[in-house]
């Protein structure tokens, strides 16, 4: 008898569709319940790190700022004791610290440097501010104030700027201020009259077309040769189509907005003709490219001589002869002879004349 192959044959199934079913999913189920104990047992571990993580900087944190107040906030060898204040215009020491809220005897870095500076800056007459910490106790605030080119009022004439309320000082910039302290040199700035269309307010920035056209006319006007042969005195900016410029020398300039470069140039021509030709400007307007309108003055010969009137005849004055009176034998032996005296003169006067006669 011959023994049975009972050996399986290859790729011959050995269950039915729903056992492979049941199988599958007793598969499933043991997969996700191991996936879900990995995840958790990830998030586990993330919270606990970030738990540790996040008490340590709370730890440092606190640790460093109770080390800064005790070593550095807290400390009397940080206490603020010199405050060196550098200004190269009119602000007072007193007004600078009153502004920037610093006083001797506070924390050094208990001081905002930031806050300081943005203080200072507000004020009209300040350009740029530097605020520097120096340890252990000292503290530099160096100012550079604004330079004034001009006074600036909307009123159309005005004879002192000095005493004037309506008068601002204005720089390069066109930033408006009002000095408390008025130095001597800005008696001899120009003055920009006229401004009617302006708010003057110190502290705002000019913002008319015709004051700002004045104010580079001023910038143009500092060159070598037209700073020395026209000073500007004053610019009146109140007719709305011109600037209307008068000079140290009483020149009246009628200058347009527009190509201010190009009329200082053709100004810059009369000047030296009427120089070449010793003569004096009076008039020139500007306002036309060609066959430029110009007026001389007269000159200062020619002004004398319209003052004086001579007479037709000169008078001439004659001379009255005089002589002494008679003298007296008996008056002349007991007395000297004596200069007659103007009573005596005038006395003798008429006798001549019925003598003549």
């Amino acid at each position: 008898m011959k023994r049975q192959n009972w050996s399986r044959a290859p790729n011959r199934r050995v269950s039915n569709r729903r056992q492979r079913r049941q199988q599958h999913l007793l598969d499933v189920k043991v997969r996700s319940r191991t996936a879900t104990q990995h995840r958790n047992r990830r998030v586990l571990v993330f919270v606990s790190q970030l738990a540790l993580v996040i008490g340590l900087c709370v730890a440092v944190y606190f640790g460093v700022r109770e080390g800064a107040r005790r070593f550095f906030f807290e400390n009397p060898d940080y206490q603020l004791s010199t405050i060196e204040v550098q200004t190269d215009g009119t602000l007072q020491r007193e007004q600078i610290l009153k502004v920037a809220d610093l006083r001797e005897g506070e924390n050094i870095f208990n001081v905002n440097l930031g806050r300081v500076h943005d203080r200072l800056q507000q004020l009209p007459q300040v350009d740029e501010v530097q605020v520097e910490r120096k340890l252990p106790t000292e503290i530099d605030i160096h100012v550079v104030e604004r330079k004034p080119v001009a006074w600036i009022t909307d009123e159309k004439q005005i004879a002192d700027p000095f005493a004037s309320d309506a008068a601002f000082l204005v720089d390069g910039r066109g930033v408006l201020m009002k000095e408390k302290k008025l130095l001597p040199e800005y008696l001899g700035l120009p003055l920009v009259s006229g401004c009617a269309s302006e708010s003057l307010e110190a502290g705002k920035v000019v913002e008319s077309f015709e004051a700002k056209a004045a104010l580079e006319l001023l910038r143009l006007s500092t060159r070598s040769f037209m700073q020395t042969r026209f000073q500007i005195r004053e610019i009146d900016v109140s007719n709305g189509y011109c600037l209307l410029v008068t000079d140290k020398n009483h020149v009246r300039v009628t200058f347009g907005f527009d190509n201010l470069d190009a009329q200082l140039q053709r100004l810059e021509q009369f000047l030296i003709y009427s120089d070449d030709s010793k003569r004096d400007l009076a008039t020139v307007n500007l306002l036309v490219q060609r066959n430029i309108p110009v007026t001389f003055a007269k000159s200062p010969v020619s002004i004398i001589n319209d003052t004086i009137e001579p007479d037709a005849e000169p008078r001439i004055l004659k001379a009255i002869p005089v002589h002494p009176p008679a003298r007296s034998t008996s008056s002349s032996a007991a007395k000297p002879h004596a200069s007659p005296s103007p009573m005596s003169i005038k006395r003798a006067i008429p006798v001549e004349k019925e003598k003549k006669d």
